[in-house]
């Protein structure tokens, strides 16, 4: 990646003076010139049509629900009411994993690519997601590990060791850990894990017939005992993502001006390393493997952010959640009063835009 024309971050929307270290513009990919960049406005923007698909994902399904009587569910809970238990027990449950979930994959997504230097990584493409969920699936198969809080730890196992594995098996070879090799390494390892995975869930269909709907990635079925369970971990991991984000400017100029900058690379690509285990762990354990989150928000954040990790992370935390939400929600509509499982919309949507990436010559903005 070509550093192009240096530039100094502009002062954030508080006033405050920002970070001198030096953010390499965009050659391609980024604001237009005659786009005017206005954070505030934008991120009222992005949470309001946030806020907005939540009250959708309430009300939306194969009963429909008034929102008068959302608001009572949620205010004045009556057991008796069959509306009431819809809201409170699946549907509350399940909006609140697609935020949780789809801002840690999201997120995820966007450490990867800043500390990769790699504009088609993501959890799922380097292999994190599916590391994890070959561990769940050990653990649930192997081990009859049935409850969230057993099989998580697994799950954030897996995934720090796919990412290591995909690491030093792309860092072989004389031009060390390529963006390329990595998504060849990350690719591969998920096509194995993959297939040894599904060949488990096949000696018992019966035993395991919940988690073939988990693998493919569901926000539906799940209970507030899941969300309850994995908020504090993609919580941590998201605060830990906005800490590091200034040293990621630095990062994305080279090791070489990173290091003269005064950035401790190792410390900080340990940071990231568990910043992206606790995300795509902990929202891979909840929701299943959902793929391209972190692929495609990063990339569209960027288009109007440019390039300071500061705006894209915390652009992608609002924009995530949209896309996942949204893709749960069309998935409920498309097959109504069945449903389509939102990691098989986001793959409809992420593969064309993967396709697209891929026959970029170059990708800005990283």
């Amino acid at each position: 990646m070509s550093a192009g024309t240096l530039g100094q971050i502009p002062a954030d929307s508080a006033g405050s003076p920002a970070s001198t270290l030096p953010v390499a513009k965009p050659t391609g990919g980024g604001r237009s010139s005659g786009f005017r960049f206005r954070p505030l406005a934008l991120l009222i923007l992005c949470a309001a049509v946030l806020i907005v698909l939540c009250i959708v994902s309430l009300l939306t399904g194969a009963r429909a629900v008034g929102l008068s009587t959302a608001l009572d569910a949620l205010l004045a809970y009556d057991p008796a009411s069959a509306e009431h238990i819809i809201i409170r027990d699946y549907r509350l449950p399940r909006t609140l994993l697609g935020l949780l979930c789809g801002a840690a994959f999201g997120v995820s997504g966007a450490l990867i690519q800043a500390i990769t230097r790699n504009p088609l990584a993501d959890p799922g493409i380097l292999g994190v997601n599916a590391g994890a969920a070959f561990f769940v699936t050990l653990a649930v198969g192997l081990l009859g590990l049935h409850a969230i809080s057993s099989y998580l730890w697994f799950a954030f196992l897996g995934a720090i060791v796919v990412t290591l594995l995909v690491y030093a098996v792309g860092s072989r070879g004389r031009d060390g850990a390529t963006p390329v090799r990595l998504v060849q390494s990350g690719v591969a390892l998920s096509a194995v894990l993959g297939g040894i995975g599904s060949s488990i869930t096949l000696l018992d269909p019966l035993a395991f017939d919940s988690l073939r709907v988990w693998a493919v990635g569901s926000l539906a079925g799940r209970n507030m005992e899941v969300a309850a369970t994995v908020a504090p971990f993609i919580v941590c991991g998201l605060v830990l993502s906005l800490c590091v984000t200034p040293s990621l400017n630095a990062i994305a100029l080279g090791d070489d001006p990173s290091r003269a900058l005064g950035v401790n690379l190792v410390q900080i690509r340990i940071l990231v390393v568990i910043a992206v285990t606790l995300l795509a762990g902990g929202a891979t354990a909840a929701a299943g493997p959902i793929g391209f989150v972190g692929l495609m928000v990063p990339h569209v954040v960027r288009w109007f952010t440019g390039p300071d990790q500061r705006w894209i992370i915390l652009f992608t935390i609002l924009c995530s959640p949209i896309l996942l939400l949204a893709a749960d929600i069309a998935g409920r509509l498309v097959q109504f009063p069945g449903e389509l499982e939102a990691g098989i919309v986001t793959a409809l949507i992420g593969a064309p835009v993967l396709i697209a990436l891929a026959r970029r010559t170059r990708a800005g903005g990283l």
